[in-house]
């Protein structure tokens, strides 16, 4: 079954643009993977990018909303990954300093920057442990998103591919 899923995915337009998403959606991986990925699938260029920022935002509001609680909840009924979630924090909160600055406008600089441990999950969990609202949170992930992408596009193919 995995198999026929994989050469469906493969084969058609809809599950090329499925799997971008999808691998737009990982951590660490985010639109910095999942679009030169879709365009490696054989997808155009702008229905990869399209794939990957839906990807990669998708998960945001969830995070932003959630995170914090879910912390919480991990420190109290899994003790042994406390430690991880501390971890987790630690590092968001290290890198939280310039968006502590210059709020929305260094979450959005933040999330655009196409470097390891920057995009839209960290952003997303320094959004959720400084409190930030959703209605500012979010605009500016997606503006920083939409960033990278174009950022990562240029890097990849050229000035030609956003012609």
């Amino acid at each position: 079954m995995a198999e026929s899923l994989s050469q469906w995915l493969l084969a058609a337009g809809e599950g090329k643009f499925l799997a971008t998403l999808l691998i737009s959606m990982l951590p660490v991986v985010e639109l910095r993977g999942g679009l030169p990925a879709g365009v490696a699938m054989g997808l155009p260029l702008r229905e990869a990018f399209f794939a990957a920022l839906l990807g990669n935002l998708l998960p945001v509001p969830f995070i932003i909303l959630f995170a914090r609680r879910v912390f919480a909840w991990v420190r109290v009924h899994i003790p042994r990954l406390g430690r991880w979630v501390d971890r987790l924090e630690q590092k968001a909160r290290r890198k939280s300093d310039r968006v502590v600055k210059y709020q929305t406008w260094g979450l959005l600089l933040f999330v655009a920057v196409p470097l390891p441990g920057t995009g839209a999950w960290t952003g997303a969990l320094i959004a959720a442990l400084l409190d930030l609202r959703l209605k500012l949170a979010v605009p500016a992930i997606t503006a920083g998103v939409f960033l990278a992408g174009v950022i990562i596009s240029l890097l990849t193919y050229g000035v030609t591919a956003l012609l």
